[in-house]
């Protein structure tokens, strides 16, 4: 999201006549964009911050804008305190206050009203305000792969969960300006796009008519010059038939899906407000795979854990490493739980679970999944698969499969943007090496 945000902004500023600076010591505007969704996050933003004060005293004239997560959707007065020398301070996916510091002769009382009422609408506003019609320079006809938002913040607040109170309540994109987006993202060049929200199979259930998510990926099949649709991230209880019939049957919309289950026990789901059972997981997983395939190459599931919420026992890590082990699923996101300002997890429960055991349960999940990745990888090798190529990373060209692996391949040839044939010669639970199919 937080990619896409930027995209946005930097598209905005060069309408202004901007340019990108090469060093940050030549910019006359330097925007820092911020995630706090983990507490080494929010502290690399603020270190970030601290280092950028000496540039402003050396040049005052110096505009520095702090944007995303870390401002929120609710007041920002204390970072004003803490931050003097910020000249603007904008909402996530927002950059209509640093817009209006930019054309209304630099006036802090104006920008301020402007931020103010930004951040009063946030919560009533379904749109980002604008549609990208236009990548910034740099990206324009380089650019395989975009996000494009589709649901903004979101209103489920699992506790442990900052998300709805730095980016508000859900807020769908209303079907035809998302369209808009992505028609003009595959006129530029990109070849696929991701759709993007917090939970991302919610999308359309808080506008009065329109497309449900699986309709709207009915409609973007449709736009001609793009060849994949992503979508994430998905949340158990809202992936429909619906939506899974939209997976199998266009061609375009790869059987890839982000799901994430968070921990593997009753209990501990429940004090995170999942609103699932494990059971219900599994049952999820076993209808997937059943609709999409299972085997290669058939549906390609990640999933995303959380070790040592408050209250997590040695039982209850027991239950999702075995979860873990006995689904074996394609990737799984691990974090180490950290208490976020402001949330139910970290006002009600105790962090009662030592750093060192947070990280020891990290590791085994880590170690067990390097296994479980690296056995469903080698079903690829000797065989062949479809790779966009996107990028060409010291010397090889890097691609993904339909089922997002990660794929290297040494060709003298320009691929960025081209989708080919690719036999798999080494296969790795991170990635995998091949040679272009004749």
């Amino acid at each position: 999201m937080n990619v896409a945000d930027s995209q946005r902004v930097a598209a905005a500023l060069e309408r202004l006549g901007g340019q990108a600076a090469a060093r940050l010591d030549e910019a006359d505007v330097i925007v820092v964009n911020t995630c706090v969704v983990r507490q080494s996050a929010e502290d690399k933003a603020y270190g970030y911050l601290h280092s950028l004060r000496p540039l402003k005293a050396k040049n005052p004239a110096l505009v520095i804008n702090l944007m995303g997560c870390l401002v929120g959707v609710r007041s920002y007065e204390h970072l004003q305190q803490r931050f003097p020398f910020v000249d603007v301070f904008s909402p996530p996916s927002d950059p209509g206050p640093l817009l209006a510091y930019l054309t209304q002769g630099e006036s802090r009382s104006l920008q301020e009203q402007e931020t103010q009422r930004r951040f009063t609408q946030m919560d009533e506003e379904p749109t980002l305000g604008e549609v990208l019609t236009a990548l910034p320079e740099a990206e324009r006809n380089h650019l395989v792969s975009a996000h494009v938002p589709v649901v903004l913040g979101c209103s489920h607040a699992c506790t442990y969960c900052i998300i709805p109170y730095r980016r508000g309540i859900e807020r769908s994109r209303p079907a035809e300006q998302i369209m808009a987006e992505v028609r003009s993202l595959a006129a530029q060049g990109v070849r696929e796009v991701t759709f993007l929200g917090q939970i991302v199979d919610r999308y359309g259930k808080d506008l009065p008519a329109g497309p449900d998510l699986a309709g709207l990926l009915r409609q973007a099949q449709e736009v001609a010059g793009l060849e994949r649709i992503r979508f994430l991230t998905s949340h158990p209880n809202w992936i429909s038939d619906s939506l899974l019939d939209a997976v199998a049957e266009l061609p375009k919309v790869v059987p890839h899906l982000e799901v994430p289950v968070q921990a593997g026990d009753d209990d501990v789901l429940a004090n995170m407000k999942r609103g699932y059972t494990v059971e219900d997981y599994r049952r999820l997983v076993e209808k997937i795979r059943t609709r999409l395939g299972d085997g290669f190459p058939g549906v390609s599931i990640a999933t995303d854990i959380i070790v040592g919420f408050p209250g997590e026992s040695e039982a209850q890590f027991q239950r999702t490493y075995d979860l873990l082990a006995e689904l074996r699923l394609d990737v799984a996101h691990l974090a180490r739980y950290s208490p976020r300002p402001g949330t139910v997890s970290a006002r009600r429960m105790a962090d009662d679970v030592p750093a060192e055991e947070k990280m020891r349960r990290f590791r085994l999940l880590e170690q067990l999944q390097e296994q479980v990745a690296g056995e469903i990888n080698l079903r690829y090798l000797g065989q062949q698969v479809q790779v966009l190529f996107e990028e060409q990373v010291k010397g090889r060209w890097r691609g993904r499969t339909p089922t997002n692996k990660l794929v290297f391949v040494e060709a003298e040839a320009d691929l960025r943007g081209q989708c080919l044939p690719v036999t798999i010669t080494w296969a790795g639970p991170w990635s995998m090496q091949g040679r272009l199919s004749s």
